[in-house]
């Protein structure tokens, strides 16, 4: 049996969809919002932390001083109703540091969340008689911790450490007495956590009342940003509805903000779009319908041809060669037409008076007619000098081949506030009302039973390019017979215009010619 190739299996990989705009949105504010929380509460607590910390340090070292004036009362009342007694006493004067650590532990009560001790030589030997804050163990480690430093010191140490009981802000102030072999230590100590517990009860309900706030800025975010991206939605989902056989769908836009100014855009956009699609399908529909008919004839005389009779032959080439250059014709004209609905205009000031004056000269040219410029305007418009020109000549061109052979044709050019006007008027059969608006689409002739010659383009090349300059086609009747085609330029600039002598320009070329 023949071996088959095989390939590996290639496993398909499919990547994360990755987040929807509302979602990253919401994100961006909720992190804005989060850090901005953080950053007010962390603030605030360390404000209020070192608050809290200082006045803690304040109490305790307002107890070097006390020291001394409490032993300086003489009298435990007295010293109980003024801590500020004047009358002071040295450690000298007492004779062993016991007794002088025994008056200064009886008569400095520990306030509330305090606690002291007195250490004599590494040992507690006395506590306050009244206990109205908290009891420091003997076995604590901060005994050993305040008896080791006071010894690296020598002097009063002030510090913070982790007990049983909690952390502990404390101050530690040796005390020795002249003549006693015995070193004191008097141990003041705050509980930082009691202290504290008011500062740590405020942040943790402010750290409720953020989370509550993200929430609830998460939940009207989340809709807002809904909301707000809705129109982007609508607009998502109508270019997925959008094909080539439906380019109808189109966005509502409310509103003067920015996402009704982006739908108006698009639904502009969007009408661009649908126009060019159906020009170009009924240009096809065009093409299609005129090149059908030289390519029937061409193929019926071929295959009636007698190869064997001369006179046949040449005449059936005769025919072919003369469709052949009708459907040359028709693809010039088309390629006319795609150029004149291009944008890519040269736009500038056109001199009216110049342009009237060309078109006078190159008119000359076309044989049967004597014409003849009726006004010229003095004044500039803004417009492509070249297209114009092309226009106005396919207007020319298209009177002298509607118009009986020797009737005159004439042209003329005005300017006023609305803007310019340019004109051909000649006096043929005019054209019915009726197709006074059709004649401009493609292919379309006002009178079909005429052989005119042409493919049928031109005045839908004249209209493209009139269009192009935001002007107007219109169509009148001329007095005594005919029809005036008149091409309406927007301007702005003051006319000056007037009729021309007809002995001044007349251009005229006789019908015999």
């Amino acid at each position: 049996m023949p071996r088959i190739p095989t390939r590996p299996l290639r496993r398909r990989t499919t990547s994360a969809r990755p987040l929807s705009a509302a979602a990253r949105i919401l994100g961006a504010i909720l992190a804005v919002a989060f850090v901005g929380l953080v950053l007010v509460g962390g603030i605030t607590f360390v404000v209020q932390w070192s608050q809290v910390l200082d006045a803690v340090d304040d109490r305790l070292t307002q107890q070097v001083d006390r020291l001394n004036t409490v032993a300086g009362a003489g009298d435990a009342a007295e010293a109980l109703e003024d801590d500020t007694a004047s009358e002071t006493l040295a450690v000298e004067d007492y004779t062993t540091v016991e007794a002088y650590l025994y008056d200064v532990v009886a008569w400095l009560v520990p306030a509330r969340n305090e606690g002291s001790i007195a250490v004599i030589d590494g040992v507690v030997r006395f506590r306050p008689g009244t206990l109205s804050g908290f009891e420091i163990p003997d076995a604590d480690p901060l005994v050993a911790r305040v008896v080791e430093e006071t010894e690296r010191t020598g002097g009063t140490v002030l510090g913070t450490a982790a007990t049983a009981a909690g952390a502990l802000r404390y101050i530690a102030i040796p005390v020795t007495v002249p003549g006693d072999a015995h070193s004191g230590i008097y141990v003041r100590a705050v509980n930082l956590g009691a202290e504290l517990a008011p500062v740590t009860s405020a942040m943790r309900t402010y750290a409720i009342a953020a989370t509550i706030v993200l929430l609830a800025t998460g939940v009207v975010g989340w809709f807002v940003a809904r909301r707000l991206l809705r129109p982007i939605r609508h607009l998502r989902e109508a270019a997925s509805a959008i094909t080539l056989d439906d380019l109808s769908p189109r966005l509502h836009a409310h509103g003067d903000d920015d996402i009704a100014d982006l739908s108006r855009t698009v639904n502009s956009m969007l009408d661009r779009l649908e126009d060019s699609v159906d020009g170009q399908r009924q240009l096809l529909d065009d093409v299609r319908h005129e090149l059908k008919t030289p390519i029937t004839i061409v193929r019926g005389h071929l295959e009636l041809m007698d190869p064997a009779d001369a006179s046949d032959v040449a005449a059936t080439r005769d025919i072919g060669i003369a469709e052949l250059d009708r459907m040359s014709r028709l693809v010039a004209d088309i390629d006319l037409l795609a150029a004149a609905e291009d944008d890519a205009y040269t736009m500038a000031e056109v001199d009216l008076g110049s342009l009237t004056a060309r078109v006078g000269e190159l008119v000359t040219v076309i044989p049967g007619h004597r014409w003849t410029i009726e006004s010229a305007a003095q004044g500039v418009v803004p417009g492509d000098a070249d297209r114009l020109l092309q226009a106005w000549l396919q207007l020319a061109d298209n009177a002298a081949k509607y118009t009986p052979r020797g009737a005159p044709i004439e042209i003329g050019s005005a300017l006023d506030d609305v803007g310019a006007s340019l004109w051909v008027r000649d006096h043929g059969p005019g054209i019915p009302p009726a197709a006074r608006f059709s004649i401009f689409r493609r292919f379309d002739r006002a009178d079909t039973r005429r052989e005119v010659g042409g493919s049928g383009l031109g005045l839908a090349i004249v209209d493209a390019i009139v269009r192009t300059h935001g002007g107007a086609c219109r169509i009148t009747d001329t007095p005594g017979g005919g029809a005036t085609f008149t091409i309406h330029l927007p301007g702005f600039a003051e006319s000056v215009s007037g009729p021309v002598s007809a002995g001044d320009v007349v251009l005229q070329r006789k019908a015999s010619e």
